[in-house]
């Protein structure tokens, strides 16, 4: 059984949330398709829960602009957060996210953050005939931080959303499992005005944290 989580985005409640549904759920192996970082305040705990956890990591595109030093090219709201987790997160956290690959084969399954044809920043929307030239028939990725689960010509994708920034109106954190063959959903709440008092507490309006209440984007818009 695998656990598959993605997009943390520094939300430890969120974080803490999911992990604690995954053990319930007698899930031994995590698998974290990136983006650890970005958004909200408390990365290094978020870090640390992942590296005590054993979790399996791949690099996501705000672990890689929070790494190298580069920014986000499409939103300064992004790059403020990235801003202020270069001035928390510890060396050996930051040395930690820097290891990360971005592509993996875990189990069978193929995982990358984005997609095939960009691991780090694809937005995947699978259509028809996208899987036919990619090795397996098994895959899975984050990034959009909209669930999914799509089949085609005896391939499966499987997107866990969000724990830390759900996009799709619904405020739980989510993820998903692999077992005996088959991938399945899953939600969880959390305290999320914990992140809020966080945000709030390092100095960020609400413009940045209101959105967890609602399962959004910043500013509120959905998808």
């Amino acid at each position: 059984m695998i656990g598959i989580i993605s997009d943390i985005h520094g939300n430890y409640p969120a974080l803490l949330a999911v992990l604690n549904e995954l053990d319930k759920l007698g899930v031994k192996t995590l698998v974290c398709l990136g983006d650890v970082a970005g958004y909200y305040s408390q990365i290094n705990e978020c870090c640390e829960l992942l590296q005590n956890s054993h979790a399996q990591m791949l690099m996501g595109n705000h672990d890689w602009y929070l790494t190298s030093g580069e920014g986000c090219p499409r939103s300064d709201s992004a790059n403020r957060c990235l801003d202020y987790q270069r001035t928390t997160i510890t060396d050996a956290n930051l040395r930690w996210l820097s290891r990360h690959k971005s592509e993996a084969m875990i189990q069978g399954i193929s995982f990358v953050h984005g997609g095939w044809k960009d691991p780090l920043d694809e937005y995947m929307n699978p259509s028809p005939g996208y899987f036919k030239d990619i090795p397996g028939t098994l895959f899975s990725s984050g990034h959009t931080h909209i669930p999914m689960l799509w089949e085609e010509d005896g391939n499966t994708y499987c997107n866990p959303g969000a724990v830390g920034q759900p996009r799709d109106g619904d405020p739980r954190a989510s993820f998903a499992v692999f077992h005996e063959g088959r991938f399945s959903m899953h939600r969880v709440p959390y305290d999320f005005q914990r992140t809020q008092e966080a945000m709030k507490a390092a100095g960020f309006s609400a413009y940045f944290y209101e959105n967890l209440a609602i399962g959004t984007r910043l500013g509120g818009m959905v998808g």
